[in-house]
C-alpha cells in the first residue's frame, strides 16, 4: 500500500479537489445547488484515476472496484434502497402526515424539535445505524418544519444530531463493535465510558433546542388530523428497533404494512403500491450512486498512502498519557475525514490506536470510546458523508444548511476534549 510507510501527501489530493470545486461553486455563486455533488466527486475520482501514473489504469480500476465491494459500502447502498422503499410507502400512506400531527397534538409545538433529536437518539441506539435512523426520521422533520414554521434546516440538524448519538453508544452498531474489537476492551465497560462522556452533549443539545423553540414562538398551522392506522408503521419501526430487530427486517416489515394501510384506508390503490415503493427507491438513487463513487475515491486515496501519511504524522507527535489521548482523537477524525466512512475509519485507524494506548498508557475502553466518539464527530459534520448527503437529499436542503444546526456532534467532541483535560492523571 503506498510507496513507503510514512503514506504520501500527495495522495489526499483527491478530496482537497471535491472540498475545492464543491464549496468554491457555493461561495461564487452564492447557490452550493449551482453544483451538483455527483458532479464534484466524479471530478475527485478523475484526479484519483490521473495522479500516480506508475499504477497501471486496470489496476486503479480493480482497486476502485475492490472499495466499492467492501462489507460495509454494500450494506450501507442497501440500507439506502430499502429505506427508500419505506419513506415512499409511508409518505403515500399518509403516514407522515398523521405522525406530525399526532406528535404535535400531544406535545406543544415549541419542544417539537428537542422531542424530534430524542426520538432519533433511541431509534439510533437501537438499530446501531445512524443512516437508517435519517431515512426513518427525514420525512418527519419536513412535516414538522411546515407544522410549527421552525427552519426545516433546525429539524435536519436534530435529526442527523440523534442519528449520530446512537451510532456511536448502540451495542450493535458497527463503529462500537470495531472500536471495541480493535482496542481489545468488553462492549460494556466501552459503553460505560463512553455515554459519561457524551451524556454532557446530549443535555446541552436538548437544551439548545428547547433555547430555540422558546425564543422562536411559533404557532402551528393547519389543522392537526391524523389516522391512528397510518401512524401503525412508524411504531412497528420504532418498536422493532427498540427490540433490537434487523434494520432490514425493520424497514422491510414498515414497507409491506404502509402499503397494508395505504390500501385499507383508501390512501392509494391497489394497483398503485408499488408505484410509490418504486419512487421511494428511486428517491435514494443520487445518494446510492455517491457513496459507490466515495468509495472508489477512498480506496484510490488509501493505496497512494493518504492514510498512511495521516497515521505517521500523528503517531510522530505524540508524547504522554493526554498527548496519546489526544493522538488517538485526531487520528480517528481525520482518518474519518478522509475515508467519509466512520466504521472503515476505525478499522483502520485503530491498530495504530492500539500502539499509541499501549506506549502511553491510555485504558483500553478510553482508547474505544475515542475511536468510535471522534470519528462519528466527523462523519456528523462532513458535507460530504453519507449521513448529511442522506439528511439533504430527503429535505431538499444542502448539506452547508443543515451543518450549522448539527450541535450534537460537534459538543460530544467537545465534550470528549473537556474529558481528556480534565482527567486525573498518576
Amino acid at each position: 500500500m503506498g510507496e513507503n510507510n510514512s503514506g504520501r501527501a500527495v495522495a489526499l489530493l483527491p478530496i482537497l479537489v471535491f472540498l475545492l470545486i464543491f464549496l468554491g461553486a457555493g461561495f461564487i455563486t452564492g447557490d452550493f445547488y449551482s453544483m451538483p455533488a455527483i458532479v464534484a466527486f466524479l471530478l475527485a475520482l478523475l484526479v484519483a484515476f490521473i495522479q500516480n501514473p506508475k499504477v497501471k489504469f486496470a489496476d486503479k480500476i480493480r482497486l476502485a472496484a475492490k472499495g466499492v465491494g467492501d462489507e460495509n459500502i454494500i450494506t450501507m447502498c442497501l440500507i439506502f434502497l430499502v429505506a427508500g422503499a419505506f419513506t415512499g410507502a409511508v409518505k403515500a400512506a399518509g403516514g407522515v402526515e398523521s405522525t406530525v400531527n399526532l406528535g404535535l397534538s400531544i406535545l406543544p409545538s415549541k419542544v417539537a424539535v428537542a422531542g424530534l433529536f430524542l426520538i432519533g437518539c433511541f431509534i439510533s441506539i437501537s438499530m446501531g445505524t445512524s443512516v437508517g435512523t435519517i431515512t426513518a426520521l427525514s420525512s418527519i422533520a419536513v412535516g414538522i418544519s411546515e407544522k410549527t414554521g421552525f427552519s426545516l434546516a433546525v429539524c435536519a440538524g436534530a435529526v442527523v444530531g440523534g442519528a449520530m448519538f446512537g451510532d456511536n453508544l448502540s451495542m450493535i452498531s458497527d463503529t462500537t463493535i470495531a472500536a471495541v474489537k480493535t482496542q481489545g476492551c468488553d462492549m460494556k465497560d466501552k459503553f460505560r465510558e463512553n455515554f459519561l462522556i457524551v451524556l454532557p452533549a446530549a443535555v446541552a443539545t436538548i437544551l439548545l433546542f428547547l433555547f430555540l423553540g422558546r425564543e422562536a414562538d411559533f404557532q402551528v398551522t393547519g389543522n392537526l388530523d391524523y389516522n391512528i392506522f397510518r401512524v401503525l408503521p412508524y411504531l412497528v419501526v420504532l418498536i422493532g428497533a427498540l427490540a433490537g430487530v434487523n434494520v432490514f427486517v425493520i424497514l422491510i416489515a414498515g414497507t409491506v404494512l404502509s402499503l397494508i394501510v395505504g390500501v385499507a384506508t383508501g390512501a392509494f390503490a391497489l394497483g398503485e403500491m408499488f408505484t410509490h415503493v418504486g419512487a421511494g427507491i428511486m428517491g435514494m438513487y443520487d445518494i446510492t450512486v455517491i457513496s459507490i463513487i466515495v468509495a472508489c475515491i477512498v480506496a484510490l486515496v488509501k493505496e497512494y498512502g493518504g492514510i498512511d501519511f495521516i497515521l505517521t504524522f500523528i503517531r510522530k507527535r505524540i508524547n504522554g498519557e493526554r498527548g496519546g489521548e489526544l493522538g488517538i482523537a485526531a487520528l480517528a477524525l481525520l482518518v474519518d475525514m478522509c475515508t467519509a466512512n466512520n466504521t472503515v475509519a476505525i478499522v483502520m485507524s485503530g491498530p495504530i490506536a492500539k500502539e499509541i494506548s499501549d506506549d502511553f498508557g491510555v485504558t483500553p475502553r478510553r482508547s474505544a470510546s475515542l475511536l468510535d466518539m471522534f470519528s462519528s464527530m466527523g462523519q456528523g459534520l462532513i458535507p460530504y458523508g453519507a449521513q448529511l448527503l442522506a439528511a439533504a437529499s430527503l429535505t431538499g436542503l444542502t448539506p452547508f444548511e443543515i451543518i450549522p444546526y448539527c450541535f450534537y456532534p460537534l459538543l460530544m467532541g467537545l465534550s470528549g476534549l473537556v474529558f481528556i483535560f480534565i482527567k486525573k492523571r498518576k
